[in-house]
């Protein structure tokens, strides 16, 4: 293990020798988590291994059992244990480069099983339990045909369910955009048809929640979450493209051909993802874990990240390039595009992004510039106000030539790539994600991926990657009648415990239940303008879209200054309170300022913020008009000293939020 010279260690080890005979009985392994009130029992026998888990002495796993199966035959999990190790690790105060705080704490304690060929690693948190299969081997390529990750729950508890958003064959769904609402069911309710992908939440006895994901997906396909009946959940895993050509959207996604008997291509020491279950006292816990950064491979120590500068963006396709009060064509076009760009310097919004539309179309080629656009002259023009551009892309387009693209562009001085369509989390996929990140750091390039799966730790690795959508996101209110604001009151406890997501809010047309339509090219959102504004401090994301026409921010000053001034990364984070579907508040502090929101689900609903941690200051509050339940952009802005007890009451309109921003 490297660790940081400034990070105080605490590791105790105990190596506990096999016993002859210990393959014709069950060796049992306790551990716990620091806090005690993590237990986890281990019990391997030569033909197979299983752990339990338990919270405050309840059970939340029966024993599930866990493997590994090679092509040759070999079964990781499986013969003669040679060793038990054990120990405890206190790391603290890691410091973290675009995250949601600015040191984490990674203490835990920790068994590892060794076999002859693999070794089997848990980890015990106060909030989670972790585990993972590492080869041993010396030499030699190798291929893993499955992987059997069991979750035998005690009970029949209720789940939060993200479906793969269309049926079929279980291959069917491994192409998808993991874009979906959320489905609160019994396990005894799954669909024994649908895979879900991660992560996924569950409602245990006492207020416990618990969380399915996973960390430190390299060189591996991700997890879907099955249903084999009873209480028991098990992982499924994409297997590996035979082969993959150009297609689809705009001539920029995969095509599978065809696919392998096996999930993964592995080498001698290749070390797995971790599958974690996170369990946490109450709901509002979820909304602030650290379990994927925790458990991530960690950025290079060596390296210099001093040049990733997260911040805010001005977007142009949710909004369909729809400016008015000019005297030229709205477009993708350069005009347009210096329109945007001065909105962003006069507002001090640190990018603009092109979106689709700037490279010629079918083409999947992203040296053809369409003649509307002079990206030379575009980028000069944005490096004179003090603005950086960042680029869509298709995936295939990328892929044809990562190097080329990014070394070429990087020079010209494009800031970052937005990378978009891959719908897979296949092996070739998600080292398609690692090319990104690696080649793109190599340029000094942010990242933002766009149809893609879930945060698994790439983001730790590599601190260049900056967001990841996987998020039924804002977007959908294009042409969407989902139910967004019950979706928006499931996402911060379920798809952001994972990490940050390109969600893209900012909307200044704002609509209640009765009136919202779904419109292309004037987009809406579904509830009150606060509840807009709420989302810069409840939603994570290092690269914050600003997604409405600039035209429109310029017609509405007051809250445009105040969503511009919000920061996309924090030094520090605190669950106020949340129930899933229901209700979320959420503080995030930068330097001495502290940013509160706050949203509820479809009932108007009085809150009681207990905000006596922040520990007094001057508040600039926005709250939802006294008719947002009528006209949903209705606000009333407050100014005010915070109580000196902290305690702040808050009404919310139905669909409605509050935001604040609090100056020691």
């Amino acid at each position: 293990m490297n660790f940081n010279h400034r990070t105080l260690i605490a590791m105790a080890l105990v190596a506990v020798l096999a016993p002859s005979g210990l393959s014709a009985a069950q060796k049992d392994t306790q551990l716990t988590s620091p806090d005690g009130r993590i237990a986890v029992k281990i019990s391997a026998t030569t033909e197979k291994v299983t752990y339990s888990v338990t919270y405050d002495g309840k059970s939340i796993l029966e024993p599930s059992q866990v493997s590994m199966t090679l092509e040759d035959g070999t079964v990781f999990g499986t013969g003669k244990i040679k060793k038990v190790t054990t120990g405890k690790v206190a790391q603290t105060g890691l410091k973290t480069v675009a995250y949601k705080k600015a040191e984490v704490d990674d203490v835990y304690n920790w068994a590892a099983l060794s076999y002859s060929n693999c070794n089997l690693e848990f980890r015990a948190y106060d909030d989670a339990v972790a585990y993972r299969f590492v080869s041993t081997a010396k030499k030699g390529d190798f291929n893993v045909t499955s992987e059997q990750a069991e979750f035998k729950f005690t009970d029949d508890l209720k789940a939060w369910v993200p479906y793969v958003s269309h049926k079929g064959t279980f291959e069917s769904q491994w192409n998808n955009s993991f874009e979906n609402t959320y489905t609160h069911i019994s396990l005894s309710e799954w669909d024994k048809e649908r895979l879900a992908f991660l992560p996924v939440a569950f409602d245990a006895a006492d207020g416990v929640k618990v969380l399915i994901t996973e960390s430190d997906l390299l060189h591996y396909p991700g997890m879907y979450l099955s249903y084999t009946g009873g209480n028991t959940l098990e992982g499924v895993n994409a297997k590996y493209p035979t082969a993959v050509t150009v297609g689809g959207h705009n001539n920029l996604q995969g095509i599978i051909q065809g696919r392998e008997n096996f999930i993964s291509k592995a080498v001698a020491g290749q070390k797995f993802p971790w599958r974690i279950l996170g369990i946490v006292p109450q709901a509002k816990d979820l909304t602030n874990l650290d379990l994927v950064w925790r458990l991530a491979t960690p950025a290079d120590p060596q390296a210099d990240w001093s040049w990733v500068k997260p911040g805010k963006v001005a977007w142009d396709w949710w909004n369909d390039w729809n400016i008015y009060g000019v005297d030229f064509r709205a477009g993708i076009n350069n005009d347009t595009y210096k329109y945007y760009i001065d909105f962003a310097s006069a507002n001090n919004i640190e990018y603009v992004i092109l979106d689709e539309g700037w490279a010629v179309n079918l083409k999947c080629d992203l040296f053809q510039i369409i003649p509307e656009i002079d990206l030379v002259e575009l980028t000069e023009y944005a490096k004179s106000k003090n603005v950086g551009l960042i680029l869509w892309a298709g995936y295939k387009a990328v892929e044809k030539d990562i190097e080329g693209v990014f070394k070429h562009y990087s020079e010209m001085g494009i800031k970052g790539f937005k990378v978009d369509f891959m719908d897979r989390d296949d092996q070739e996929v998600v080292e398609f994600y690692e090319n990104v990140a690696r080649i793109g750091a190599k340029y000094h390039l942010l990242i933002d991926f766009h149809g893609a799966f879930k945060p698994s730790g790439l983001q730790r690795a590599y601190p260049n990657v900056l967001n990841f959508e996987g998020v039924h996101g804002l977007e959908q209110m294009k042409w969407s009648k989902a139910d967004q604001v019950t979706y928006d009151l499931i996402i911060p406890f379920v798809r952001m415990a994972a990490g940050p997501m390109d969600y893209t809010q900012g909307a200044m047309r704002n609509a209640t239940k009765g009136n919202y339509q779904p419109i292309n090219s004037e987009a809406m959102s579904q509830g009150t303008r606060c509840r807009q504004l709420a989302e810069y401090a409840i939603f994570d994301a290092p690269l914050t879209m600003m997604c409405d026409s600039p035209s429109n921010y310029m017609a509405e000053k007051e809250c445009t200054d105040f969503i511009a001034s919000f920061p996309t990364t924090w030094d520090e984070t605190v669950a106020v309170c949340g129930e899933i579907g229901e209700y979320v508040a959420i503080a995030r502090r930068k330097g001495d300022k502290w940013y509160v929101g706050a949203m509820t689900d479809w009932n108007a609903r009085d809150l009681e913020l207990d905000l006596g941690f922040i520990g007094g200051g001057q508040m600039t509050a926005f709250q939802d008009g006294v008719n947002a339940d009528r006209a949903a952009k209705d606000y009333k802005k407050v100014q005010c000293a915070l109580p000196s007890d902290g305690k702040v009451k808050v009404h919310m309109a139905p669909g409605g939020g509050w935001a604040a921003i609090i100056t020691r």
